[in-house]
């Protein structure tokens, strides 16, 4: 178990490392996507979606670039489906 702690913490150091600005967007983004969630959580039935939404659009397009800089096709893809879906939901919100 000790081994693989210290595993994972030399990859961590390895990528911030490699490309610290990556690694701050990426930071950054988990950071919004969990504060993003907790307060749906907290706030169902009627979570404030004209607030959220833009932070997860924000957030999956900043986890989209830094998979575009790993050149990870499907995480690109993924984001960008992502984003997709909440820009229409967004946009449904925003004239309904």
């Amino acid at each position: 178990m000790k081994l693989i702690l210290l595993n994972i913490l030399a990859y961590i150091k390895n990528d911030y490392k490699t490309n610290h600005f990556r690694f701050i967007v990426e930071v950054t983004a988990w950071v919004l996507s969990i504060g993003c969630s907790i307060t749906m959580a907290l706030t169902v039935p009627n979570p404030p979606l004209i607030i959220l939404y833009p932070i997860f659009i924000t957030q999956c397009v900043m986890y989209g670039w830094a998979a575009y800089t790993r050149k990870s096709f499907g995480m690109i893809i993924n984001y960008g489906l992502l984003v997709t879906i909440d820009c229409i939901g967004l946009i449904r919100m925003l004239v309904n």
